[in-house]
């Protein structure tokens, strides 16, 4: 199915579907956020920016929330 095709069977949910079909898509991209954070984290691909906020802390750079 290529997109086009995607796009057209999509406008053609009855709303309560559509509903739906958003909260799937909105979860699913949540969900692959998540493994893409959770992939960056275990490669070390965010180790310099937490070493950042760390020094920029410890300088007393940040406010407290």
């Amino acid at each position: 199915m290529t997109l086009q095709e995607l796009e057209n069977k999509v406008s053609q949910l009855p709303p309560d579907q559509l509903a739906k079909f958003i909260d799937w898509v909105k979860e699913l991209d949540s969900d692959l956020w998540d493994k893409q954070i959770d992939s960056d984290v275990a490669a070390g691909r965010l180790d310099s920016l937490v070493a950042d906020a760390i020094a920029e802390d410890d300088a007393g750079r940040t406010t407290p929330l």
